[in-house]
């Protein structure tokens, strides 16, 4: 009888379908983005109360701090369920991860080709958020910052020409215009010469009234929105690099999940075919 017993395949209660290898690297894996998520939160909810977000929200349609939260949030919800699952292989909140991964991914993938196929939509969705954070420029010391980097770093000025700064109150060139910025542009704007160690920042006074040739001199006259494009022309494999840097992630992911799950559902099947055939191992 003993004989017939070790015959019955899988009655060696040892053995295992389970992975400690993909159990405990899926772990790991949730573990760490889990550990970005709690980062990701906690730095949405300290800009959320060390400041107000008008200017921000005005010109880019929706609050930073807010999508930061609402982000690492979501990637809390499902790292946790990546993490439990994995430690407790509950197939019910491996699936849970599983499925959310594949829609985000989808998502992704999705408005990717959207941004492709209507590409002109996109660059006047750009064109009118920098138009509104050229009007805001001096309403958010952030928001300000943001625009001399981007304007220092791609030698631009404006949004499609330099002439663009009159939308803000404090650059407008209209005769009531009270300010002592009036027709100027931004320190940002100044074609800056890399020997100078100390930045001019009245080198913008008055470009406005100048010709665009005679302008050139002084400042960089072409529009941002220009040179964002022929960056991202220019870039593609960097961004299909950090796009894939995203996707692959978000497919280990699914693959060890689905791995795990199917580990578990064979162990069940044995431990169900191990419990028929110990109360009766001759049928």
């Amino acid at each position: 009888m003993g004989e017939r017993r070790r015959g019955i395949p899988g009655y060696d209660e040892d053995f295992s379908f389970v992975s400690p290898f993909v159990k405990y690297l899926l772990f790991m894996f949730n573990f760490i983005f889990w550990i970005i998520s709690l980062v990701m939160v906690s730095i949405g909810v300290y800009a959320r109360m060390m400041k107000h977000a008008e200017a921000a929200m005005a010109c880019l349609s929706v609050d930073p701090a807010m999508m930061l939260l609402v982000v690492g949030v979501l990637m809390f919800i499902i790292t946790f369920c990546g993490c439990v699952g994995s430690l407790r292989e509950n197939i019910c909140l491996l699936q849970t991860f599983c499925i959310s991964l594949t829609v985000i991914f989808l998502l992704q993938l999705i408005a990717g080709i959207l941004g492709f196929v209507f590409s002109d939509t996109a660059r006047s969705k750009v064109t009118e958020m920098i138009s509104n954070a050229i009007v805001h420029y001096r309403d958010d010391i952030d928001l300000q910052n943001l625009i001399d980097f981007g304007q220092m770093e791609f030698g631009c000025c404006g949004g499609v020409t330099y002439t663009d700064w009159s939308q803000n109150m404090y650059f407008n060139c209209s005769k009531d215009n009270p300010s002592t910025e009036r027709c100027s542009v931004p320190f940002s704007c100044c074609i800056i010469s890399k020997e100078k160690v100390v930045v001019n920042t009245m080198c913008g006074h008055y470009m406005q009234n100048l010709e665009y040739l005679e302008a050139g001199d002084h400042i960089h006259t072409n529009g941002c929105i220009d040179k964002l494009v022929n960056w991202i022309h220019s870039n593609m494999f960097l961004l299909g690099g950090i796009a894939l840097g995203l996707a692959i992630p978000q497919l280990v992911g699914i693959l060890l999940s689905q791995i795990l799950i199917n580990q578990i559902k064979d162990q069940i099947e044995l431990q169900n075919y191990n419990q028929k055939h110990r109360s009766d191992p001759w049928s």
